[in-house]
């Protein structure tokens, strides 16, 4: 566990250079719950913008009324900037969130809800996705980030990792 915090907190040091490595763990969708490789901030910074701008916003703001659902029920595209929550889960949900969808990763926790977040596990690979979860958190400020390295840390805890 140490080891794991130690490596944690060495990641968060290196993302602003652009390159972070953590520990691999698998979730039970068989993915990864953290990177075992280095990351690339400005190809994950493309692929944001590529695959998530267009809901998120290009300065990863998201959409109006966010905490409202619209008329088809469903919430609006979250920020991910500091604004919104996505620093408020670990590692494991972001990336099955990402990699899955919303209303698949919420029904394996036992969960029903109607998400609009489309899984990217057909478009991204396992690296693409790390990437631009790692351009996200590297937008946020330095306390939000170590909070989210916090939850994580908490998180593979739990899982006994």
């Amino acid at each position: 566990m140490t080891r794991r915090i130690l490596l944690l907190g060495l990641g968060l040091l290196t993302i602003a250079a652009g390159t972070a490595v953590v520990l691999a763990q698998a979730d039970e969708t068989g993915g990864p719950t953290t990177t075992d490789f280095p990351v690339d901030i400005v190809a994950g910074a493309e692929l944001y913008g590529q695959y998530c701008a267009s809901c998120h916003g290009a300065n990863l703001e998201g959409q109006e009324n966010w905490r409202s659902p619209g008329a088809d029920g469903r919430l609006p595209a979250p920020p991910h900037d500091e604004t919104g929550h996505t620093w408020h889960h670990a590692d494991s949900l972001l990336f099955t969130y990402t990699k899955l969808g919303g209303q698949a990763t919420l029904a394996a926790q036992g969960m029903d809800f109607d998400s609009g977040m489309p899984g990217f596990g057909e478009q991204l690979s396992d690296a693409e996705i790390w990437n631009t979860l790692s351009y996200i958190k590297s937008t946020w400020p330095e306390r939000m980030r170590e909070t989210q390295a916090e939850r994580t840390a908490a998180d593979l805890a739990a899982q006994g990792e």
